[in-house]
């Protein structure tokens, strides 16, 4: 199986999603964003961290989560609030990452690389509660059961002609095997 690299990320996605939803994956040097296609550039961006490959999963899998009206606005118009958050802010920060965090799951097991939850908040000392893990796996759970919609089930299996990763099934989902 090939090491995952975020230049082999860029170009299937960008082989992918370009022409058919006229997003670009890119290479960000600071904080990751979505911006949408405006005056200066004609294609929708989603911009990772600093050539990180997780960065990278991560933020695809917010724009799989978003609908077009979203996709049309900065960041998808989502609330966000930095490192530093109360224990409240951090319970509405696991509620709107389950399905981003699920979908970076199926993505990171599709390219054969390693998933770490995100609790996004070190300097509190929040680290993703286990409630938050088990509804990840679950939403996990669903979307294998249920069907991927289109745009992730597009990108898993380019991932995994890629890679060359078996099959995904519920049981390569296990928590115990998770990192913080």
């Amino acid at each position: 199986m090939n090491e995952p690299q975020y230049q082999d990320l860029i170009a299937i996605f960008n082989r992918l999603f370009l022409p058919t939803f006229n997003t670009e994956l890119v290479r960000g040097d600071d904080e990751p964003i979505y911006l949408p296609a405006d005056e200066s550039h004609r294609h929708h961006r989603i911009i990772f961290a600093h050539g990180f490959f997780a960065s990278a999963l991560h933020e695809i899998a917010h724009w799989c989560v978003a609908g077009p009206e979203r996709r049309l606005k900065a960041d998808f118009g989502y609330w966000y609030k930095p490192d530093g958050r109360s224990a409240e802010e951090q319970t509405l920060f696991e509620r709107v990452e389950v399905k981003p965090q699920a979908l970076e799951w199926i993505f990171s097991e599709a390219a054969g690389h390693r998933f770490h939850f995100s609790a996004d908040n070190l300097s509190s000392g929040l680290g993703p509660s286990e409630l938050f893990r088990q509804r990840v796996q679950r939403q996990v759970r669903a979307y294998l059961e249920e069907g991927l919609p289109e745009r992730p089930r597009m990108l898993v299996d380019a991932l995994q002609r890629h890679y060359g990763t078996p099959v995904l099934t519920p049981a390569r989902f296990r928590l115990g095997e998770q990192a913080a």
